[in-house]
């Protein structure tokens, strides 16, 4: 029998879908002619989704007793008898009830596919079994429900429902994926903006690999073996060399500037396994690639540019990377193109970076101005005279005869010159002597024998010197010219650096410091104080039996160097670099100066604003109370004893009201200082709400309370606590609408207990809520009787004393939510009270 097609429909979060895009699949099949069946669906109470059942023939559930209580579970048998072309079977990872055939539903989906029905099933990212705990980080809620990847991968059709986070949210608000007493707990829960944003991104990508896994076994069956371009792949070429890491690190930012680019570094070792690499820097390197992303892989292969070619084609690679040669010239001249040049004759489509790495294990050093040509030059030069000569000698006797004594000479003397390019005067010298007794010995009459009977062969021999003399003379000048112009280049590397450092203003002390020890192969270098002498910044491990040089930089600091002595013209670059960390040092200055000044500035500010709102606020129950108090004084005017309670009344009014405004200007001031004393402690937030409606004078008709039982205790202050809600609540009674209700309600999330005051008032705009947290703030309310515009800056400052969060957001269908986020208390949560917190089913992350 024909095994059945699966086909998943595959969401990003509940609410956004998936069951109802099944449920269309189904009527479109039915529609043409298809016999479909609903085997089970979740509607979740939305009525949307239920309302698209109707028409479709639904296979009875099956009843499963369990502990006493009856679960509803899909009838696979009686889907089996019915044997539908397709069946509509929903959250594809459930698990049944216990004691069923089969414990998961994927498992009877499997024995609907081998019956030969097609199958259209949904699910969720957070219940694939390797992104489970990925998404458990995100949300702060495991999901023990999961489906293994390999169901999924082999399902003949994955299509993800998308929908935008905000829509989403909007679709949550509005109430169509939870009812309305769990919006709030979700929508500040499992559904922040940030949380959908990478569950979305995660699915897309999940599906993307899935993609991609089916391209290769596309291109594998075809035999299709050159590159297309569906995504960025980078292959990193690694020998086991020092220059690996420069080359992964290329290799990772070439990969990053497309998104979606995937990172691959390749070995190749040698078919017997025996490898020249150093073991111990492959293994680092193998750890970065895992750091960075990408996957490690060895091939085995004689020929490595073939092979890194056959696995960056099998890779559908679209970029190789690989490291420039480390062989030398006269290396590569005799073993001829290394693998760079074969890789890229053979590459392809392939695009080749050939990477330097030179400078990435070696320090920036200033070429010094000593000799002209290197020692080594030298010696090669040496060597070329000392292996040329007796192979040339050995091929013209091999032709020797008497018409060939010119060819002779101009042989000899081209040895010289070729000698003199390469090691200079000395070694020209010595190849212009050999080459002149060798010519005399074996090609001038009378053979084997050094005698110069003849002026004009001494002549020759004088030729010989003076020629390689010029042409020495020549290559040294020449050498000597490009060294400088190398040295000159690299001051300006350097000075262009150091200028960049200071204009750049980011730690450029350090900055300048490391160069200059770079730059002059010193050991070490330290900036001091000139007054106290004390370490403003160092670079490097001096030696103890290092020499010592100091130099000033201007008045401030004084240079020290530990190293070898500089030579004068390192001197007078170091001046330069000496001014350069002066002008640093004065940035530095200038930066503290502008700091103090700011600080002062922001000072003044919060002085004239306090004067400001002094000389109202305080005014008006100051003002009242001495009035109140002065007629009572008053011998003038007989009062009543109900005149009298009345005044009483209205100075004991106005003094509470003056302390209270005091209490917070103190309060204020303890908050920006930093010194507020709080107790933490675990705390029931019923505790902390129920004495503020009591000092607010607020009963049920003014608000609406939703605090679970189970609700975790809070890790905070009390008393704290208390103030924070009076004035929370304060705030929404003065701005809800006549009529309506203020809520307060509580819930838990990943370790924190939130306290959610919520009113349906006029609300505060996004690009405004920052400010309503600034002392003296009332945004543009004109009513000078609610005091100073202290409550929410002394809100957010008790909040963040205690370790928590306070912020605002939007309610659902209008109004503003201020959100307290407290750490909650290990010792006052009850096992499984995280459990209890609002939260979805399948569905139900």
């Amino acid at each position: 029998m024909k095994r059945g097609r699966l086909r998943v429909l595959l969401g990003a979060a509940p609410g956004v879908g998936k069951t109802f895009a099944m449920l269309e699949e189904g009527h479109r099949l039915q529609q043409q002619g298809v016999d479909v069946v609903v085997a089970i669906v979740e509607t979740h109470g939305r009525t949307a989704t239920a309302a698209l059942v109707d028409g479709l023939e639904v296979v009875p559930r099956r009843q499963v007793g369990h502990r006493g209580v009856e679960l509803d579970e899909m009838d696979t048998q009686a889907v089996l008898a019915r044997h539908p072309d397709v069946a509509l079977v929903d959250e594809l990872a459930h698990t049944n009830a216990p004691g069923d055939d089969r414990e998961k539903r994927w498992h009877d989906v499997e024995v609907l596919l081998d019956a030969g029905i097609d199958v259209v099933s949904t699910v969720n990212i957070q219940h694939i079994e390797s992104l489970n705990d990925v998404v458990q980080q995100i949300t702060g809620v495991p999901q023990r429900e999961t489906v293994p990847d390999a169901v999924l991968r082999g399902a003949d059709q994955i299509e993800v429902i998308d929908l935008a986070p905000e829509a989403l949210r909007d679709r949550l608000s509005g109430g169509l994926v939870y009812p309305a007493a769990r919006i709030d707990a979700a929508l500040s829960n499992y559904f922040r903006l940030g949380n959908l944003t990478a569950l979305r991104e995660l699915a897309l990508l999940w599906l993307a690999d899935e993609v991609d896994s089916a391209l290769k076994r596309y291109r594998r069956e075809h035999g299709i073996d050159h590159k297309w371009e569906a995504r960025e792949r980078v292959v990193v070429a690694l020998t086991g060399g020092p220059e690996g890491e420069t080359l992964l690190r290329r290799g990772a930012r070439i990969a990053a500037r497309s998104s979606g680019g995937e990172l691959l570094a390749v070995h190749v070792i040698s078919q017997d396994g025996l490898r020249d690499a150093q073991p111990g820097a492959l293994a680092a390197q193998r750890a970065l690639v895992d750091t960075l992303g990408g996957t490690y892989h060895q091939v085995i292969g004689e020929d490595v540019p073939r092979a890194l070619v056959d696995f960056a084609k099998a890779s559908n690679a679209t970029q190789l990377v690989i490291g420039v040669s480390r062989r030398s010239r006269l290396a590569a001249a005799f073993t001829g193109p290394g693998i760079g040049q074969t890789v890229i004759r053979e590459s392809g489509d392939i695009d080749v970076h050939i990477v330097t790495h030179g400078a990435a294990g070696s320090r920036f050093t200033l070429p010094g101005l000593g000799g002209s040509l290197s020692p080594k030059r030298r010696i090669m030069g040496a060597l070329v005279a000392l292996a040329g000569g007796p192979l040339l000698t050995w091929l013209l006797v091999q032709f020797r005869s008497d018409e060939s004594i010119t060819s002779d000479v101009l042989s000899y003397q081209l040895l010289v010159v070729v000698v003199a390019l390469v090691g200079g005067i000395w070694p020209a010298l010595f190849a212009a002597l050999l080459s002149g007794l060798t010519l005399d010995y074996y090609f001038v009459q009378p053979l084997y024998t050094v005698t110069v009977g003849d002026p004009l062969h001494l002549l020759a021999l004088l030729l010989y010197i003076v020629i390689a003399v010029l042409v020495s003379v020549v290559v040294d000048q020449a050498a000597r010219r490009s060294r400088s112009a190398r040295r000159s280049a690299a001051e300006s590397e350097l000075l262009a650096t150091v200028a960049g450092s200071v204009l750049r203003g980011q730690d450029a002390l350090q900055a300048l410091v490391t160069r200059t020890r770079e730059a002059f192969s010193l050991t070490g270098v330290r900036l001091l104080d000139a007054s106290s002498r004390t370490v403003l910044t160092t670079d490097g491990e001096p030696a103890a039996d290092d020499r010592v040089t100091t130099m000033p930089v201007g008045e401030r600091a004084i240079l020290e160097l530990h190293g070898p002595d500089l030579a004068a013209s390192e001197r007078r670059l170091l001046s330069v670099i000496t001014t350069q960390i002066d002008q640093a040092l004065e940035h530095n200055a200038l930066a503290e100066t502008a700091d103090v000044v700011g600080s002062l500035a922001e000072a003044d500010r919060m002085r004239s604003a306090l004067l400001a709102a002094v000389g109202h606020d305080l005014r008006r129950p100051l003002t009242a109370a001495t009035a109140a108090v002065s007629g009572l004084r008053s011998t003038e005017v007989a009062w009543t004893a109900a005149d009298r309670d009345e005044l009483l009344a209205t100075a004991s009014e106005s003094l509470e009201s003056l302390a209270v405004l005091v209490t917070n200007l103190l309060d204020v001031s303890r908050v920006e200082a930093g010194v507020l004393a709080v107790s933490l402690q675990p705390t029931d937030v019923a505790e902390a709400v129920l004495p503020a409606l009591d000092e607010l004078d607020l009963g049920p008709g003014d608000v609406e309370l939703d605090l679970p039982g189970a609700l975790p205790a809070a890790l905070a202050d009390q008393v704290l606590l208390e103030r924070v809600v009076v004035n929370l609540l304060s705030n929404a009674v003065r701005y809800a609408p006549e009529g309506s209700r203020v809520r307060v309600a509580g819930s838990a999330f990943g370790g924190r207990v939130e306290i959610r005051v919520s009113d349906q008032g006029p609300g505060i705009p996004a690009d405004r809520r920052a400010d309503v947290f600034v002392p003296f703030q009332r945004l543009g309310d004109t009513d000078n009787s609610t005091g100073l515009g202290l409550g929410l800056a002394l809100s957010k400052g008790f909040v963040e004393g205690m370790g928590g969060t306070l912020e605002a957001e939007d309610t659902p269908g209008g109004g503003l939510t201020m959100i307290v986020a407290l750490p909650a208390a290990e010792l006052g949560c009850e096992p499984g009270a995280r459990d209890a917190q609002p939260v979805p089913k399948e569905d139900t992350p």
